[in-house]
């Protein structure tokens, strides 16, 4: 029997208690065991843990942080410059955009 313990769920969570003055945290950590029937043929559990050192590129909480948040202001500049100019980002780039598919209703 294969076992997997998971504690990556966890009740833990920041909650502002301006914004939620009644809500009680509950700081306990929760831990639960997962166990397969029977490991499928060919399948080997792992000897060790693999030890991953911590990313200095790619796909980072920080990286992802930052790119949501650029494309907030992407968008929202986007929406400001569309309504300054009555346009659409594509007719100012010079794409003729037509009526759709010009279907009559």
């Amino acid at each position: 029997m294969a076992a997997l313990s998971s504690s990556f769920l966890s009740t833990a969570f920041p909650a502002n208690q301006h914004f939620f003055p009644n809500f009680n945290i509950n700081t306990k950590r929760v831990s639960f065991n997962i166990q397969a029937a029977k490991l499928p043929a060919g399948v080997e559990l792992p000897k060790e843990v693999p030890k991953l050192s911590r990313p200095l590129l790619g796909f980072t909480k920080t990286a992802e942080i930052w790119n949501s948040r650029a494309c907030m202001i992407g968008l929202i500049g986007t929406f400001i410059v569309e309504l300054i100019f009555n346009k659409g980002i594509l007719e100012m780039i010079g794409v003729e955009i037509g009526k759709g598919l010009d279907i009559p209703l």
